[in-house]
């Protein structure tokens, strides 16, 4: 009586308990990787790699199962792509499989899964023939199984052979032989109906960067500040002429701060002090005045027309401009007055400037994402027609500042947008914040970071922060651009450690990371900062300079060294690839990188203080790169020049800040010719 009034009462459950018309797939599919959050958010990868993806795969029983790796470029490809994966591990259902990434786009990808019938017919009849059993009933079957597969396919002159010769086999073994072979299996599978199929939904998703996204040396200079007259801004065909030194030095990115017109109104002085002079330039993040906003350029800098033979003459350098995306509007900004909606406002109806307490910023307007009565979509997309705007003038990289202070989803979307037309463009995120923010970003879709490096100075910590970078979850999504320093922040290892300290922390950036950068001045082991801060003293922000670049003690030549070396091995243009090795010596930090194919290995040991010089052992990891406890093998180093022969794991060093403090090798092994000659070579 109970069960009658319950179903009744809940008609709907009743009916759900009905079975289906078909049973639902048997297939579990689970634990599919690369994926960031369960494939909430893209993989990030470069084109030309290859994406290896694993997945655990199972159903009951002991059914011969087809699993597919499925793949397609998500504008414009309707048709799935797809490859067989192989069980890597049976035991635990493993299964694994690659596609190449062909494009600079983003890719979509699942895994799919169904019984191959025949071949589960094929295993059980033959293990009973083996074992002696008659199998004259299993050989109709499989006589069936065919036939009908003759009627639903299209007219397959194969398959009416195969039929023809089980008629005329003499016996069941020659039967199953028939059965038996590889083309006829390959058919069967890949013309199956896949009645039990099932595909993992949504599918996973993969951006396949340019390579540039991971390897790439980036300068930050001033335009303005590439004059030789003191107190006068210089223009971009001041800037121009530096472009044969930024070369020689080795860098392939030239971020520059924003070239915007700058607001007069709370223009900040030297040193930002609240009070400007009538010839004092203010921050080029405070955009915007009568001249126009974000789709001009600063007048002191020259015309529209000045900057796009600049951004020519960049890319006849093999240089690429990355421009500053700075979302800040003076009170002199043209969307002042065309768009107050756009902005926060106060009881009394006056504009909101910028804090970050207890800092203020009273010479810009931060911008209302969340603007009332829908006027956040007409900013959303003003934002987009901006980067637009600077795409059609050749810039392809953006440096995108505070990007923290703005909605994720906003990014999400802008960066996806401008990516299905331009999928070349690429954003650097400058969010000094807290790590749950700073990684979101990178998910948004984010193609490289800022880190903490520029804070990392003691072995252990530098060790746990690069290892969780390039070993941890974060190396499918975050790309750590390490800037040794920028305009605002001057490290206190290189306020009192000096020439040194300059020294030791470049080799660090550009070897930790295959991507990183460097402000202006770094070459010049500029280190005067504000008394007890981490800022420069008479910063350009706020004042025009004009620099010797080839003052003496400057470390230029270090910096072109180095970032030949980088071009040199293929090892430091890979990010993932980095490993620490053990030293005796906490001030001494000690690492490597391999090409998958161990054919170039280098290893670098740094020297973490500047103020003594260390000695210690390096504990090398010869098994690691395939070479006996026996062998010869030499270690180049690639700064000094000179050669080591070794043999065993260990060797010792001496750094010296004053002189070397860092080791760059070559790891190579000790070959023979015929000819009794001994080389190296990997």
């Amino acid at each position: 009586m109970a069960d009658k009034k319950s179903k009744k009462k809940n008609p709907a459950a009743h009916q759900a308990a009905r079975p289906a018309a078909l049973p639902p797939s048997p297939f579990v599919i689970e634990n599919v990787r690369p994926a960031v959050d369960g494939g909430r958010y893209p993989v990030k990868r470069e084109a030309g790699e290859t994406l290896a993806v694993t997945a655990t795969v199972f159903k009951e029983g002991h059914d011969a199962v087809v699993v597919l790796l499925k793949y397609r470029e998500k504008y414009g490809d309707k048709t799935w792509r797809e490859t067989e994966m192989t069980c890597v591990n049976p035991g635990l259902d493993v299964w694994q499989g690659k596609f190449l990434l062909e494009k600079n786009t983003r890719y979509e990808y699942t895994v799919e899964a169904y019984t191959d019938f025949y071949r589960s017919w094929l295993k059980d009849t033959l293990k009973k023939f083996d074992a002696g059993q008659d199998v004259a009933s299993e050989l109709l079957e499989g006589r069936h199984f065919l036939e009908t597969e003759q009627k639903r396919l299209p007219k397959s002159d194969y398959l009416e052979r195969v039929l023809a010769g089980l008629k005329s086999a003499r016996n069941q073994g020659d039967q199953l032989k028939i059965f038996s072979e590889d083309r006829l299996l390959e058919f069967t599978k890949t013309c199956s109906e896949r009645t039990d199929a099932s595909v993992l939904e949504p599918p996973l998703e993969v951006i396949a960067d340019r390579v540039q996204a991971r390897f790439a040396a980036w300068y930050e200079m001033f335009p303005r500040s590439q004059g030789k007259t003191a107190g006068k801004s210089g223009t971009f065909k001041d800037a121009e002429a530096r472009l044969k030194d930024i070369q020689a030095m080795g860098f392939d990115v030239l971020y520059l701060p924003p070239i915007h017109p700058i607001g007069v109104s709370h223009r900040k002085g030297p040193n930002n002090s609240l009070k400007a002079g009538p010839d004092d330039p203010g921050s080029p993040w405070a955009i915007g005045n009568a001249h126009g906003g974000h789709f001009a350029v600063e007048p002191g800098l020259g015309t529209l027309a000045d900057f796009e033979k600049f951004e020519k003459a960049c890319r006849a350098h093999g240089i690429e401009i990355a421009l500053d995306f700075a979302i800040n509007c003076s009170p002199d900004h043209p969307y002042v007055k065309e768009h107050e909606e756009w902005f926060f406002k106060r009881p009394d109806g006056s504009i909101k400037y910028a804090e970050n307490p207890p800092k203020k910023y009273e010479d810009i307007y931060p911008l209302n994402f969340y603007a009332a009565d829908g006027h956040w979509r007409p900013l959303w997309e003003e934002m987009k027609k901006i980067l637009d705007f600077w795409i059609g003038k050749g810039v392809r990289i953006f440096r995108v500042d505070n990007p923290h202070t703005k909605p994720v989803f906003f990014w999400k979307w802008l960066i996806e947008d401008i990516q299905r037309e331009h999928p070349d463009v690429l954003f650097l995120a400058e969010a000094f914040t807290r790590p749950p923010m700073m990684k979101m970003l990178a998910k948004a879709g984010f193609s490289q970071s800022y880190t903490y490096f520029t804070w990392r100075q003691f072995k252990q910590e530098l060790t746990d922060y690069h290892t969780e970078l390039t070993q941890s979850e974060m190396k499918d999504y975050f790309r750590g651009n390490l800037f040794a320093n920028t305009p605002d922040i001057l490290p206190l290892i290189l306020q009192e450690g000096g020439r040194p300290a300059f020294k030791s922390r470049f080799v660090l950036a550009a070897t930790l990371s295959s991507v990183y950068g460097i402000y202006s001045g770094f070459e010049l082991c500029e280190n005067k900062a504000l008394p007890g801060k981490e800022e420069y003293a008479d910063s350009e922000k706020y004042e025009f300079k004009a620099r010797d670049w080839d003052k003496p003690g400057n470390i230029k030549d270090l910096i072109a060294k180095v970032n030949r070396i980088r071009r040199e091995n293929p090892a430091l243009q890979h990010y993932k690839n980095l490993r620490f090795y053990r030293t005796d010596n906490d001030n001494v930090l000690f690492y490597g990188k391999a090409t998958d194919d161990k054919k170039n290995v280098v290893l670098v040991a740094v020297n973490l203080d500047p103020y003594r010089a260390q000695e210690t052992t390096l504990h090398i990891p010869i098994a690691e790169f395939g070479i006996k406890p026996d062998e010869t093998y030499q270690l180049q180093n690639l700064l000094a020049g000179d050669r080591l022969l070794c043999k065993g794991d260990k060797i010792i060093v001496r750094l010296d800040p004053k002189d070397e403090p860092a080791h760059i090798y070559q790891l190579n092994r000790w070959m023979k010719r015929e000819q009794d000659f001994d080389y190296f070579g990997m």
